[in-house]
């Protein structure tokens, strides 16, 4: 009798065993996924936070070298400052509990996390802090050359404080506690061709405004060329932002899965396009294909994708980022009649950041709607009407406490020597001082 209860007893330890397993198999694959999600996002941070070598290689090149010690200088503090601003004011005021879609009311110091771990409260922190970084350092080249350093890190402090954070409360908010005003209408940005670039771009037309242009880039209006001193420098530097920006896009998902895959090649092939453009323009306008132009058209693909790199297929991502390198060449010079922008940042970031984000409502690929794109244009031109009226204000205000610009002969010796008594190149430049001091002899004698 006690034989035929063995088998079913047998069974229902197997049955119950093989159940006990199939959940902890389960639990695992959750926890793996939840682990690689943490990896993922903090990996993509820091090759977004390694973009600020790029920014600063960049700008380097695309300006002389009696200024280049001052641009690694702003680099570094867009980055070392900014972020500090960005923990104690800037996080809460972008994603904390939102006050009727518009900003932030908690969550400063990265206080009040809401239903988040502390685990991933930091690891998204560090995600968006090297974003709102990105934003600043955005103005630093479109500025460079003849702006006081200590006013143009009182700007950085605020833009990445204040100014980017309030935006982004509207685009994305809902990331963490919040909720948008944006976002709730449909906005699509999903990197940030509007929410970090385009109010980096618009913020430098603002500052560029104020500050005025460099001495010699206008002659009877007319702008003159005032060429950077590297453009292997400048050439490094867009290499490592392309780098960098498949952590920019990519990353934004925070999630460690197969969904990254189309946002980096479509990130790849954008950036090919908008190079490839630019350069057959400068080609057909001058008969030259023009190396400045072309990196900068690069950048021009990868802010004309990052909105829509999650939502556009492949063939509309070369599209946008062929029309991005085109509107980099175009835009550029129309600007340039205005405005001296010294390494054409309102172009790349601000007007291409608009054409990156209208570009993910026209190819969308769920289909086009007129109503998608409005939202688009929505957003984009909320982007302009908050950015450059409030950095205007804030530019002026700053210039009232702290001039903004240096006068016309501590430029001309170059910002290295007067902001930060020191060179790039103190040995170049030691031998360029005395041979004109040799030729000035030699002319008194």
């Amino acid at each position: 009798m006690k034989n035929r209860y063995k088998l079913p007893t047998l069974l229902l330890v197997l049955f119950a065993t093989e159940a006990v397993n199939a959940q902890d198999a389960a639990l695992s694959a959750e926890t793996v996924q939840v682990n690689l999600n943490y990896v993922w996002t903090i990996i993509a941070a820091c090759l977004v936070f390694f973009m600020q070598a790029g920014f600063a290689l960049v700008e380097t090149g695309f300006t002389r070298a009696k200024n280049a010690v001052n641009i690694i200088m702003k680099n570094v503090m867009d980055v070392s400052a900014g972020s500090l601003a960005f923990f104690a004011l800037g996080f809460g005021l972008m994603f904390g509990t939102t006050a009727a879609g518009w900003i932030g009311t908690d969550g400063f110091f990265l206080s009040e996390m809401g239903e988040w771990s502390t685990e991933w409260t930091y690891t998204f922190f560090f995600f968006q802090a090297v974003f709102a970084a990105t934003a600043a350092t955005i103005v630093s080249g479109a500025v460079a050359e003849r702006t006081s350093f200590s006013a143009y890190i009182t700007f950085s402090i605020l833009i990445t404080g204040i100014i980017y954070p309030i935006f982004g409360s509207w685009a994305w908010g809902s990331l963490y506690n919040g909720s948008g005003w944006l976002e709730s209408l449909g906005f699509i940005d999903f990197a940030g061709s509007t929410v970090v670039h385009s109010v980096g771009g618009w913020a430098a037309l603002a500052g560029v405004m104020v500050v005025g242009p460099r001495v010699g880039k206008y002659i009877n209006g007319k702008p003159q060329a005032i060429k950077g001193h590297s453009l292997p420098t400048a050439a490094l530097g867009v290499f490592i932002l392309w780098l960098g920006w498949f952590g920019f896009n990519a990353g934004s998902t925070t999630t460690g899965d197969t969904s990254i895959a189309l946002i980096a090649l479509n990130t790849f092939l954008a950036a090919g396009a908008g190079a490839t453009m630019a350069m057959i323009v400068t080609w057909i306008k001058t008969g030259k294909p023009d190396g400045e132009f072309t990196l900068n058209g690069v950048l021009a693909g990868l802010v004309g994708i990052t909105a829509g790199c999650a939502n556009l297929t492949p063939g509309f991502a070369i599209l946008a980022g062929a029309i991005a390198g085109v509107i980099s060449y175009f835009s550029y010079k129309f600007i340039e009649k205005y405005v001296d922008d010294a390494v054409g940042a309102i172009t790349v970031h601000g007007v291409c950041g608009a054409w990156g984000t209208l570009a993910a409502g026209l190819f969308d690929s769920a289909g086009f709607s007129w109503s998608v794109v409005g939202v688009q244009a929505i957003g984009i031109a909320a982007a302009f009407l908050w950015t450059f009226p409030v950095s205007y204000i804030v530019f002026k205000t700053i210039d009232k406490f702290i001039p903004l610009r240096v006068n016309g002969e501590l430029e001309e010796m170059g910002l290295d020597l007067h902001e930060h008594d020191a060179s790039a190149y103190p040995e170049f430049g030691d031998s360029v001082l005395k041979k004109l001091e040799t030729e000035e002899e030699n002319a008194l004698a």
